[in-house]
Parts: C-alpha cells; sequence; structure tokens
C-alpha cells in the first residue's frame, strides 16, 4: 500500500465528501511531477544549448515548486479550507499546463523534456480531477 493511502486512512477525523482515491492520484502525481521537473532542470542544465533551455528551466523551476506546495495543502486536513485548497490545485494546473508545453517544444530533441512533459500533462489532470471533485 503505497504512503499517500496509508497515511489518510490514519487521519483521525472524517475527510468529509472528498473523494479519497482522487486526492490520493492527486498527490502522487505531484509528488511524481515536482521530481521529474527538478530532474529535467537539471538535465537542461548539462545540456551544450543550455542558454536555449533558459525558459524550460524556469518552466520547470516554478513547476516543481508549485507541485510541491499543492502536495503539502493536500496533505494536511485538520482546518480545511476548500477555498485555498482550490486555489493551489487552479494554480498548480496552469503551472503544470504551461511547463508542459515549453517542455513539449524541447521534446523532439530532448528526453527529459518528453518525459517531463508528459508528467506535467498527467498533474494537470490530476489537478483538474480533483477540482471537478471539490465543486
Amino acid at each position: 500500500m503505497h504512503t499517500v493511502v496509508q497515511m489518510l486512512k490514519t487521519y483521525p477525523k472524517d475527510l468529509g465528501n472528498i473523494d479519497t482515491t482522487k486526492l490520493t492520484k492527486a498527490i502522487q502525481t505531484l509528488a511524481e511531477c515536482a521530481q521529474a521537473c527538478t530532474a529535467c532542470a537539471d538535465a537542461c542544465l548539462s545540456e551544450d544549448r543550455v542558454a536555449d533551455l533558459t525558459k524550460c528551466i524556469r518552466s520547470n523551476l516554478d513547476c516543481a515548486d508549485a507541485c510541491s506546495a499543492t502536495a503539502n495543502i493536500l496533505s494536511r486536513h485538520t482546518g480545511y479550507d476548500a477555498n485555498i485548497t482550490r486555489t493551489f490545485l487552479e494554480a498548480c494546473a496552469t503551472t503544470c499546463k504551461a511547463c508542459g508545453d515549453e517542455c513539449a517544444r524541447h521534446a523532439d530533441m530532448h528526453e527529459h523534456c518528453r518525459v517531463c512533459a508528459d508528467a506535467c500533462r498527467a498533474c494537470e489532470q490530476a489537478c483538474r480531477d480533483l477540482l471537478a471533485n471539490l465543486g
């Protein structure tokens, strides 16, 4: 059993009407996307034409930060505020789309950008799926 599932099951209070399957998927996907974006930024820095990848690196770092922060927000349930959760999910979905689009521009030349673009697309979708569940 994945750690996210274990932690959600151990929470001592009722989580309310949130779909825990979508919540779990979102937290896991956010963590994977943050890692992919961090690794992609690092790989971009090692490319010979690093100056051509400046915007990609910036997008990667912004996305990694947004995903990490959103995963942290989704992991906290005490004093839950749906408005804050919605705001973070919307911002993260927007950031993932932008990063995915930027990485896709380089995907033919850099495999790490293709992998990262895929992770960003999956994360954007997970954020939007959970947003739809929040109402």
